[in-house]
């Protein structure tokens, strides 16, 4: 479902690209290493980037704060490429801003972005299209949830899904009434998700095994990337509250027989309808999946690389990331060879996350790169570092993200854990069973 390049740089343009990442995580940290390492790129931007990203990229200056700002800057700046990492940035439209002054840009258009920022516009476009999906009913109240409830005969566990982005932190697994009467009351009562809980999905829970699915897309062909599992529970076992992800193993290994089956009655349904909706869609369309006993259901779409899934897919490409992104970007979907090789990404989170993450936090570890020094591939991305002085700081819930990449899983994660035990911080959490399922 591929096609080859076409209008591909001329010789002369293929060595001075100039590229601006958008955002301000682990994600976009690995993007900007990807582009920094490609033999086509000059220099590699960064907005808002964080302390980390400025070791790997050069950060936009600080009076640029709106997308009319950064439409601006990158044009009169001769940007060649612009990728746009965050959901927010893309539901807000900003690949439409920048495509209006006529940049090209790597991520959809704000209409097709509502296949992510509304749970309930994209539950009924997997219903158009018949893609498989779990039964759910839209709530608006504490009231109509218990009555949901008892009209759709849902059993525990219950899964309750506010409608806007939630950064990762909208979806409520619980595990009876009370748990279920609590999460309604936070998100219609106590307003903690804002106007992201205005609506909410009350959904029926799949059990099953989680894989990532990502797809480099132009809105009709497309090209699957390695699968990945991603771990989103705060605790081992699968235990704790839900967070935006704790750690990712990729290449997941699947039955050929079951790709096959993904690729035609999910994957394909889904650009089917972009096609017939006529959304502009050049980037990633993320579907998380649901392994169940009677086929593979959609859980969620993302139209964006998934965080922490990014920064253990990307090592896996035998190739240019640059070329790839602005192939896509202009319209063409490239065939793409992967590394045989096993690949770990192990979250790093500051203490109090995911409620309240303490910041502030010196990680000594990092102000001497000698002492987590590794021997084989291996990166430390910043998701939410500060600078203090000489010192690296924590500045978010989700801090450091440790990747590795060797002949087998279990080398790669040997290693990745040998990394974060070195740069661990005080309160410093992180799950020590990724990828061991």
């Amino acid at each position: 479902m591929t096609h080859r390049l076409t209008g591909r740089f001329e010789a002369g343009s293929r060595w001075d690209m100039k590229v601006l990442v958008i955002g301000s995580g682990g994600r976009e940290h690995s993007i900007v290493k990807a582009l920094k390492s490609s033999t086509i790129v000059r220099r590699v931007f960064s907005w808002p980037g964080n302390a980390g990203v400025a070791l790997d990229a050069e950060l936009l200056p600080g009076e640029i704060k709106t997308h009319k700002d950064l439409g601006l800057w990158a044009s009169e700046n001769g940007i060649s490429l612009v990728v746009i990492g965050p959901e927010a940035e893309l539901a807000a439209g900003l690949s439409d801003e920048l495509r209006r002054r006529g940049l090209v840009v790597f991520g959809p258009s704000q209409e097709s972005a509502q296949l992510e920022s509304s749970k309930i516009f994209a539950k009924q476009f997997m219903n158009d299209y018949g893609v498989p999906t779990a039964r759910a009913q839209v709530v608006t109240s504490v009231e109509e949830t218990l009555k949901a409830v008892e009209a759709l005969n849902f059993s525990p566990p219950f899964v309750l899904k506010a409608d806007g982005l939630a950064a990762g932190k909208g979806v409520f697994v619980c595990s009876n009434r009370e748990d279920l009467l609590d999460a309604a009351r936070d998100i219609f009562e106590n307003k903690k998700l804002g106007s992201a809980g205005e609506r909410a999905l009350l959904e029926e829970f799949q059990l099953g095994h989680e894989v990532s699915v990502l797809v480099l897309t132009n809105g009709q062909q497309y090209q699957v990337l390695p699968f990945g599992r991603d771990h989103k529970r705060l605790l081992d076992d699968d235990k704790g509250p839900n967070t935006g992800g704790m750690g990712v193993v990729a290449p997941i290994d699947l039955d050929p027989k079951l790709k096959a089956q993904i690729c035609k009655e999910i994957i394909e349904p889904s650009l089917r309808g972009i096609s017939e909706r006529k959304f502009l869609f050049r980037g990633v369309l993320f579907i998380g999946l649901m392994l169940t006993p009677s086929g593979p259901q959609v859980l969620e779409y993302n139209v964006r690389f998934g965080d922490p899934e990014t920064q253990a897919i990307l090592p896996l490409l035998d190739g240019d990331w640059a070329d790839v992104l602005r192939s896509i970007a202009q319209g063409d979907v490239p065939n793409l060879h992967w590394r045989k090789e096993a690949t770990v990404c192990v979250v790093m989170a500051a203490q109090g996350y995911p409620d309240s993450a303490v910041k502030g936090v010196a990680i000594k570890a990092l102000s001497n790169q000698s002492e987590v020094f590794d021997s084989g591939f291996f990166q430390i991305l910043h998701a939410g570092t500060a600078r203090a002085g000489d010192d690296f700081v924590t500045s978010g819930g989700r801090v450091l993200n440790v990747i590795t990449r060797d002949s087998s899983r279990e080398q790669a994660l040997e290693r990745a854990y040998r990394i974060v035990e070195k740069l661990a911080w005080p309160g410093a959490q992180w799950r020590r069973d990724i990828g061991r399922d």
